[in-house]
Parts: structure tokens; C-alpha cells; sequence
């Protein structure tokens, strides 16, 4: 049996896919690299051109090859245009509201920032992801991705409060939120699961952040496991050994040691910090009832200890780790400059990028 040949129709797309991706990674090619890039003929690298100059997505930036006396002729540059727009990136943590503006090439061409306060309320949350927001707009996202320091419900994107959450006092739609300013979807996560899908790392380990919050990213397959309802990894309440070899919850450690935040549930990180190896070791300990968890459950290949206070307690975390029955490597972030909106931002240039080749079928 003979196979079918592809359509016509289907060859040119692929083609104009191979050249928008050749002018995405390389900003801006001739007729004649664009067929050496892709492997495709100068006709046919010729047509594609033409056809994604007619529908705005790439443009002759008015720029030249040297050509003439033996070298050849001239060619022009080509490049994608300004339509086909940017995506949103936006952070909703503890220490404020940052939302960047991405294009194509993966550049932030815009930034905004906005603080909040501690304990954060869903009111001063709203108002200043909106100014943020706002402040980018003349750029008309065609897309958002959100990183939220909060529990998201994964099929609605509304962060919710759990019991003793050190961030957000209240809920929140960030969805709701920035439809005005975004022409297409609001795809919400949380920022633990953002960071672990920024870290490099094999196909299967977990993320553990300790912060000010606590959260754990399991990567499976190369793939974040969100559970059901989008809340999995939320390890503040699991069992572990306390202070004083009780049972006791893990976030409850930090309050019988003196080292919450006055007044909240959030963790005093210079606290953690600055305090004995009595102290440090008994966190280590009971981070490690977590980790022991963790591997039970999941089976990762290792650990990755992320957040403002782990890896500095890494030490007190793998001697009291080596203890478990079932040992397993860990070692810190690798990314460690806003880890949850590299996430986001490398999320939103993955999207815009197929929302513009998609506009070519």
C-alpha cells in the first residue's frame, strides 16, 4: 500500500513553521540562509517568505547583504515584525508584583514592578497586578503566564488559602484579573512548580523549597505532577519529628523554635539563618521527615533544595538524611535569580511561540 502524499496545503505550513522558528532563534536571516538553515530549497525558502510577509508575521528590514564585484547578489534581511506581539510573564510573591513583557526571541522588553505587603490581601493584591499589568498593556499580550507564591486551583487558576498559608490572606482570580489586558489565555501556577520546571535536572526528582512558605515540586517524566485539583506538593502539614522528638506537623517546627514572622505563619528566614546548630539541626531533621516522605511516595532520581534558606542548611539537611532508610542524593537549585518567574517567562515564550506558528495554518 502506497502512502499518502502529503497535501500541498500541509508541506507549506510546515515550511512556514521551519523559517518562523530559523527567524526566532537567529533574529533575522536571508532567502539564502533561511534554505541553508532549514534545509529547504531557495524557491521554496523564497515563497514561505512571502507568504508570512502577507500575513504580517515577517517583514524586509531594510538591511543588506554586501553583493556586487564577484561576491554575489544582494540579499535582504528578513525578520519577524512587531505583530506578532508579546507574551506576559508575571510574578505574585512576597516580595512584590513583577510582570515582564517577552517577544518571540525570548527578550523582556518591558518590566514592571510593584510592591505589597505583609501579610498580602487579596484587594492590594488585585490593585497591584493590575497596575503592573496596565503599565504593559500598550504591548496587547497576546497570552499571560502566572507564577503565584500560593495554592492554585488548577482548573480554575484562583489561588486559595489553606490553613496557616504565609502569603496571601484571602483568594484571588488572577485570571479574572488580567483578561482586560490579555487578548488570549491566563494559564496560573504556583511558584514552586514554575521553579521546577526552570531547574535543569534529570527527568525525575523533586523540588523542595523552603522560604518563607514551604512547597515541593515533583518532577516525573520530565513532567510537574499537579494532582487533581492542582494543590499537590503542598508539604507544610505533613508529619514529621519536632523539637523534641514529637509527631508534629512540618510548618509547626518553626513556630515551637521561634522562627515565624511576627504575627504570621510565614518563616523568619534571617532567623533560620542566624541561629544556633542546635537549632539548625533539628530543622534539618525534621526537613528530612519531608524528604523521607517525599521519596516513599515519588521514587526521585534526587533532590533539589531550593528557596532563601535551604541550600544554606544543606549540610544539616543531608546529615540528618543520611539517617533514612532510603537515601537519596540532593543538591541545591542550580537557578537561583527569581527561579518561579524564569519558569513563567520560559512557559510564555514557548506559548507565544506556537500561537504565532499557529496563525500560519
Amino acid at each position: 500500500m502506497v502512502a499518502a502524499k502529503p497535501s500541498l496545503e500541509l508541506v507549506r505550513s510546515l515550511t512556514d513553521e521551519h523559517v518562523l522558528r530559523a527567524l526566532m532563534r537567529h533574529r533575522r536571516l536571508t532567502r539564502a540562509e533561511l534554505a541553508a538553515e532549514t534545509g529547504i530549497s531557495k524557491p521554496t525558502a523564497g515563497e514561505s517568505v512571502r507568504r508570512l510577509t502577507e500575513r504580517g508575521l515577517v517583514a524586509d528590514t531594510g538591511e543588506r547583504t554586501p553583493g556586487g564585484r564577484g561576491r554575489g547578489r544582494v540579499g535582504s534581511y528578513y525578520a519577524l515584525t512587531a505583530g506578532t506581539g508579546v507574551a506576559l510573564a508575571v510574578s505574585i510573591a512576597p516580595e512584590g508584583i513583577v510582570a515582564e513583557a517577552v517577544d518571540a526571541y525570548g527578550d523582556t522588553v518591558a518590566r514592571a514592578c510593584r510592591p505589597l505587603d505583609r501579610p498580602a490581601r487579596p484587594d492590594q493584591v488585585a490593585a497591584a497586578l493590575t497596575a503592573a499589568a496596565a503599565e504593559l498593556a500598550t504591548a496587547t499580550p497576546r497570552l499571560a503566564v502566572v507564577s503565584a507564591a500560593d495554592p492554585v486551583d488548577r482548573a480554575t487558576g484562583r489561588l486559595i488559602q489553606l490553613p496557616d498559608a504565609p502569603f496571601l490572606i484571602g483568594e484571588l482570580d488572577p485570571v479574572a484579573l488580567l483578561r482586560p489586558y490579555v487578548d488570549g489565555p491566563v494559564t496560573v501556577d504556583n511558584d514552586v512548580n514554575w521553579a521546577a520546571r526552570a531547574e535543569p535536572g534529570p527527568t525525575d526528582f523533586a523540588y523542595l523549597y523552603l522560604g518563607e512558605g514551604l512547597g515541593c515540586a515533583v518532577v516525573s517524566d520530565g513532567e510537574v505532577k499537579q494532582g487533581r485539583t492542582g494543590l499537590a506538593g503542598e508539604i507544610a502539614h505533613l508529619l514529621t519529628v519536632g523539637p523534641d522528638n514529637s509527631a508534629v506537623r512540618l510548618i509547626e517546627v518553626f513556630g515551637q523554635l521561634g522562627l515565624r514572622q511576627p504575627d504570621s505563619t510565614a518563616i523568619d528566614v534571617d532567623r533560620v539563618l542566624a541561629d544556633s546548630p542546635t537549632v539548625r539541626r533539628s530543622v534539618g531533621r525534621a526537613v528530612s521527615g519531608a524528604i523521607a516522605a517525599i521519596v516513599a511516595l515519588t521514587d526521585p532520581e534526587l533532590v533539589v533544595i531550593g528557596g532563601s534558606w535551604g541550600p544554606p542548611l544543606l549540610d544539616d539537611i543531608a546529615a540528618a538524611v543520611a539517617d533514612l532508610p532510603r537515601r537519596v542524593p540532593l543538591r541545591a537549585a542550580t537557578l537561583t535569580d527569581e527561579p518561579a518567574l524564569a519558569g513563567a517567562r520560559a512557559d510564555a515564550l514557548h506559548r507565544l511561540r506556537a500561537a504565532i506558528i499557529g496563525a500560519t495554518t
